[in-house]
């Protein structure tokens, strides 16, 4: 089911959408959807700037809490036991690299992959961290500025029939949503998937419950557009007089083929499912190859829960298993498909946990070092880069920041982080304040 929060959208006269959508029962048909056509801006074409582009998406997978860089990708077996943690370490395909024993599919996948064992920044708060991470730029836990994926809806525009930004299932979320549009607007929020590991999985918006014929969604659409005719009169609102043409597009994307096939991920083989995991993380990394595979720009694979404050270890024996799984099979997968070629793929979390183990059996936020993996799109592959101390404490070589991060993505698909996007009162600012390319990174 989707989710657009169309509620967060306001118009001229503080006009609410979602209000107006709600009269007669409305909502489940198309409106949501057309929700996030509405109003959307022509991107800038000038061609002014040199582009870096090597990528034609950009598919993250987000580990919303905070992934354990010990007991995963940087391990230190020669620390004290209350440094080092419970497993041991494998050998991988990548001579000398060894990480977490919990990780057996990603040793066979790291000569596909770059290590960067170096993330790094000050901040250990969930929220304030996210929206950081997720746009590159510093703020408050609110989210003040667009997420990379909507810079990228903005950028890129809308076709009607795939839209450039999705999240699956849904966006970040510890106590509210994360990494949305800020200033950019409702039109550039995440189109939200859902799970696709519900067994009862539908895309609401394109799979009627009843199937309808094309008839009546057109019969349903001639009637939205006389509410639409009527409100255009009782209000006098210039956003429901343009509202026609969004509405027209959204039954474009809802008639489309394209975007049924797109979210149709019961067409897949059940070998190659049961390849990725039968559970939310595992489908929605097949779910984001699919997009991706459709045109998608920007997908973001939320897999929340490692905020593992106690019995870390218990919570690491089915969380690693499972990312291991997936991410190892969309890596080979996008690779044996040659997606990998023209899509970056990052995955990365808000920050690291402590070095040392707590005495509730946890680790804690720590945002000095995190371990991030990159793939594709001239990504140096079977690689690691930078370093953290004996402890794992503090980067020793080539650290990165959000900024940076976010430079090296937004700049590989093009756009240009010293763009400057306007606010709602029509100020200019900068898509990215800081930051640099990363250049290690690359062949």
């Amino acid at each position: 089911m989707f989710d657009f929060h169309s509620n967060n959208l306001r118009y001229g006269h503080d006009f609410s959408r979602r209000s107006f959508l709600r009269v007669g029962g409305l909502a489940p048909f198309g409106l949501s959807l057309s929700s996030l056509l509405a109003a959307e801006t022509t991107r800038d074409n000038d061609g002014s700037q040199e582009r870096t582009t090597r990528a034609k998406s950009v598919l993250l997978v987000f580990l919303g809490g905070g992934l354990s860089h010990h007991d995963s990708f940087d391990p230190k077996p020669e620390a004290s036991e209350e440094v080092r943690g419970k497993y041991k370490t494998i050998e991988t395909n990548v001579q000398g690299l060894r990480i977490g024993e919990l990780l057996p599919r990603m040793s066979k996948t790291m000569d596909k992959v770059c290590l960067v064992r170096s993330g790094a920044h000050n901040n250990d708060h969930h929220e304030t961290a996210t929206n950081w991470v997720l746009s590159g730029r510093f703020g408050s836990p609110f989210g003040d500025w667009p997420a990379m994926g909507s810079v990228a809806s903005h950028e890129f525009g809308f076709d009607g029939t795939i839209p450039p930004y999705v999240a699956i299932p849904r966006n970040p979320s510890f106590t509210w949503e994360l990494g949305k549009s800020a200033f950019l607007g409702g039109r550039h929020e995440s189109f939200k998937v859902g799970d696709p590991n519900d067994k009862s999985f539908r895309v609401r918006d394109l799979f009627s419950p009843e199937q309808l014929p094309e008839s009546r969604v057109q019969r349903r659409q001639s009637f939205l557009q006389t509410i639409d005719r009527l409100a255009e009169r009782v209000e006098g609102s210039d956003a429901i007089q343009s509202y026609d043409q969004y509405q027209q597009r959204a039954t474009s994307m809802v008639l489309s083929p394209k975007a049924r096939e797109a979210f149709a991920i019961e067409r897949e083989s059940d070998e190659l499912r049961d390849r990725y995991g039968r559970n939310t993380f595992g489908q929605s990394c097949l779910m984001a190859r699919r997009l991706i595979e459709s045109g998608v720009r920007f997908a973001t694979v939320n897999y929340a829960g490692w905020d593992h404050h106690a019995k870390i270890f218990e919570g690491l024996d089915k969380k690693l298993p499972e990312f291991d799984l997936g991410f190892s099979a969309l890596i080979e997968d996008m690779h044996q498909r040659g997606l990998l070629e023209s899509t970056l793929v990052v995955c990365m979390g808000e920050f690291g946990r402590t070095p040392k183990v707590n005495k509730d059996a946890g680790r804690d936020h720590w945002g000095p070092a995190a371990s991030l993996l990159f793939a594709g799109a001239g990504v140096k592959a079977g690689v690691v880069i930078g370093a953290t101390d004996r402890d794992g404490a503090f980067v020793t070589e080539k650290p990165f920041s959000p900024p940076d991060v976010s430079y090296t993505i937004l700049s590989s698909l093009g756009i240009d982080p010293r763009k400057h996007l306007f606010t709602a009162d029509g100020r200019p600012v900068e898509i990215l304040e800081s930051g640099r390319w990363m250049q290690e990174l690359f062949a």
